[in-house]
């Protein structure tokens, strides 16, 4: 079986390598979690994330300390990095939500090997976007005030403002994404509690999997509740982004207000999502030897998604400029015009180069099938989609409709420190996940088997 999963034609036939049985699938994946010996790369990984969370640690003391001003927020820019992280991290959790529940639903049964780890990182990604709106509230202790709870003064929070929308956008999300995620690990959490000689860990487990012992009974509440949960989390895919695309459209301000936002918000959402899992499935799989579950079959797939959301990407950003042209409005051209050619001009074509230029050699199969150029491409994308959000957000805000009043946005090392300091929180969340809980679905997978052998049937 060692031969087999390490040949790259076999395992790209597949949506698993042939070879495999019930036992080595529980075998593989239970033992990254149930072993004593860690590879280097999960403390390097580790150590990277504390060090940078540390960082992000410093940066909100001081911030309750001395206040937004230690960011670069000046008239007339007053929304700067805080916006633009928390947009881009939003977006990159929608992967997870549509692997788990879109392709669900539509019985893609690739979704399989890469659902349990693009779900822990919808997750996580969200945690570190709901950071910024609340660091850029100025007293974020108060955050409670956004939620309409009952209180003495019987002051509600005002409904027509887009930050009471995102607050119940994302909270709604990331409650069915956690509850999605939860539900599907229980079947795992029995594995590993009937596995483990650790007495703690047997407890821990034995928990969290809240007493499941693979009746049929309980796997007919489970898959009802699946489906459920599912139904649940396909809308919020397309409501969640559209609702942080509100922020923006509702405002007059050029460049802003525009009624293609929701559906360009969304595919820019499901693109770096994508380009996320790639980043995150890439070096897992290599370094704890499951190419022979994360084939290539579901690396190209998944750039095949990846390819298709960046041209409708690519259409928005045209249909943006050719809107603004055939308006005739002159604030509109002198937006894209500013974009293009004024002071962000830099950020802009390289946000154009990343996102448009590079992802078109995903057409060829021999890029696609290569792991090394997909983790770049997806490298080059995340870095792409985070500069379209700071060039829209931004630029937007420092030229607008009366000249006396324009401004260059200008980002401090806070602004670095704070967006750097949510990698790192994201990288110690991750990591700690990969270590204590089961990566890739062991139940999901082993329902794979049987398809896998009239595959490898069918092919001799």
């Amino acid at each position: 079986m060692a031969d087999e999963q390490q040949d790259p034609h076999i395992a790209s036939k597949t949506i698993i390598a042939p070879g495999y049985t019930f036992g080595t699938v529980t075998d593989q994946i239970a033992t990254v979690v149930l072993t004593k010996r860690t590879p280097v790369f999960w403390f390097v990984g580790l150590a990277a994330g504390i060090v940078l969370l540390l960082v992000f640690l410093a940066a909100v003391g001081l911030l309750f300390i001395k206040g937004v001003g230690i960011w670069g927020l000046r008239r007339p820019v007053m929304w700067g990095f805080a916006i633009t992280n928390f947009v881009w991290w939003i977006g990159i959790g929608h992967a997870g939500t549509l692997i788990s529940a879109i392709l669900l639903l539509l019985n893609q049964r690739w979704r399989n090997s890469i659902n349990r780890f693009a779900e822990a990182m919808t997750l996580f990604a969200v945690s570190c976007a709901g950071m910024f709106p609340l660091l850029h509230l100025g007293r974020p202790w108060l955050f409670y005030w956004l939620f309409p709870y009952p209180n003495t003064m019987g002051v509600q929070p005002n409904f027509r403002s887009p930050l009471v929308w995102d607050v119940f956008a994302v909270s709604t999300y990331a409650t069915v994404s956690l509850l999605f995620w939860f539900v599907g690990l229980m079947p795992d959490l029995a594995t590993l509690r009937d596995r483990t000689h650790n007495r703690f860990a047997r407890f821990a487990y034995g928990t969290l999997a809240m007493g499941w012992r693979g009746s049929a009974k309980h796997w007919s509440i489970y898959e009802t509740a699946s489906l459920l949960l599912a139904g649940l989390a396909t809308p919020l895919v397309l409501s969640v982004h559209t609702v942080v695309s509100f922020d923006f459209t509702i405002a007059i301000v050029p460049g802003w207000h525009s009624t293609f936002f929701p559906p360009y918000f969304v595919a820019g959402a499901i693109y770096s999502g994508f380009a996320m899992v790639l980043a995150l499935a890439i070096p897992l799989r290599a370094v704890y030897g499951l190419e022979g579950l994360i084939t290539e079959r579901h690396l190209e797939n998944s750039a095949k998604v990846m390819l298709a959301t960046g041209l409708i990407v690519a259409y928005a950003y045209m249909m943006e400029s050719f809107s603004a042209w055939y308006t005739t409005n002159v604030y509109e051209h002198a937006a894209i015009w500013h974009r293009m050619f004024g002071p962000y001009r830099v950020a802009y074509w390289c946000l154009i180069s990343c996102n448009i230029l590079a992802p078109q050699a995903l057409w060829f199969k021999r890029v696609r099938s290569k792991p090394v150029f997909l983790f770049m491409s997806s490298i080059v994308v995340l870095i792409g989609m985070w500069l379209e959000r700071y060039v829209i957000i931004v630029s937007s805000l420092a030229q607008d409709y009366l000249p006396s009043s324009w401004g260059i946005f200008q980002a401090t090392r806070w602004d670095w420190a704070t967006y750097i300091g949510t990698i790192g929180l994201f990288l110690f969340l991750f990591f700690l996940f990969i270590r204590l809980l089961p990566m890739i679905s062991i139940f999901e997978v082993r329902t794979l088997l049987p398809q896998a052998k009239v595959e490898e049937e069918a092919g001799n």
